[in-house]
């Protein structure tokens, strides 16, 4: 596999970009007539890796389409796969027949035989959910065109997993909230976000912890309601009150603790720029706090594209 560089996704810009590294939206999508991906035979299995591959590699669905067959990849090129956000975890490590289709960019990938028998996911740099809603839609809409999807009337699209039936949509955003975990705010947030039905997850979302003050928020309900309101929802009211609650907590750390902010934030630069040996974890934290240094002007030198392309 030919190592492209890093996503445009990743690149620093887009509105919000201080606190949202990216946004992403998802669709989970199954094809009629056959079980969903956990109850099909592995030659269902491969059938449905057929008709998708088929379908995917058109070119009105993205620029510089790509296919890669999971079970001919080699471990290292799942990991990077993985590592850019690009498959999910369960991909990685699973041994029934799967694929991914990749747009040029690496800003769209689409997870064949994954929980659903479709994983459609697009993503952007910053906070502008409502712009990839509508690229994934007309992305939705052609390939639905060609591939005859499972659905019902009173429930919306099928899904395997219940909490997915209806629209099959995620909104989330990948928010970098160093400041509130300074000030040990971090929990509160978090407990409030569960109440109003959102999931917060780590850097590679479900089931990963967080990495570099690095978390996934997004919609846990979509049923009962359509996409525009989930969508009004989360981008009128939930994410901007998290860049809210972490750019109030990084000016109270210049107002009443600069000392020991500009402590750490030159601290991490020092570590990094001279480590024999490091590992991810510190090197994550450290690079957190970079990034934080520079989004404040407290660091200056160092680029926010450099600090986001060393996370990968």
């Amino acid at each position: 596999m030919v190592i492209q560089p890093p996503q445009r996704w990743i690149d620093g810009e887009g509105p919000d970009s201080d606190v949202v590294m990216s946004c992403r939206v998802r669709l989970a999508r199954n094809v009629a007539g056959f079980p969903f991906a956990n109850r099909a035979s592995e030659t269902q299995r491969q059938e449905i890796l057929t008709i998708a591959k088929q379908s995917l590699l058109q070119d009105d669905v993205a620029p510089n389409m790509i296919w890669v067959d999971l079970n001919q990849a080699t471990a290292l090129d799942r990991r990077l796969l993985f590592e850019r956000h690009l498959i999910s975890k369960h991909m990685v490590d699973a041994e029934t027949k799967r694929g991914v289709a990749i747009s040029g960019d690496e800003t769209l990938s689409v997870m064949v035989n994954e929980e659903d028998h479709l994983r459609i996911q697009a993503l952007a740099p910053g906070f502008q959910l409502r712009k990839v809603l509508e690229r994934i839609n007309a992305i939705d809409d052609r390939v639905e065109s060609r591939m005859d999807f499972a659905f019902s009337p009173k429930l919306g699209y099928l899904t395997a997993c219940p909490t997915n039936l209806g629209t099959g949509i995620r909104y989330s955003c990948m928010m970098h909230l160093p400041a509130l975990k300074l000030t040990e705010e971090l929990t509160r947030v978090q407990n409030a976000a569960r109440d109003l039905h959102l999931a917060v997850r780590g850097y590679y979302g479900e089931g990963t912890e967080s990495a570099g003050d690095f978390y996934q928020v997004s919609n846990q309900i979509t049923l009962g309601r359509s996409e525009e309101d989930f969508l009004e929802e989360f981008e009128a009211q939930v994410v901007p009150k998290l860049i809210d609650y972490e750019r109030f907590a990084r000016q109270q750390l210049i107002k009443t603790n600069s000392v020991m902010l500009d402590d750490r934030l030159n601290r991490a630069v020092g570590i990094l720029k001279n480590a024999h040996l490091i590992g991810v974890e510190e090197a994550m934290k450290l690079l957190s706090r970079v990034r934080l240094g520079i989004q404040i002007g407290r660091l200056e030198g160092i680029t926010i594209q450099t600090i986001n392309r060393l996370f990968l």
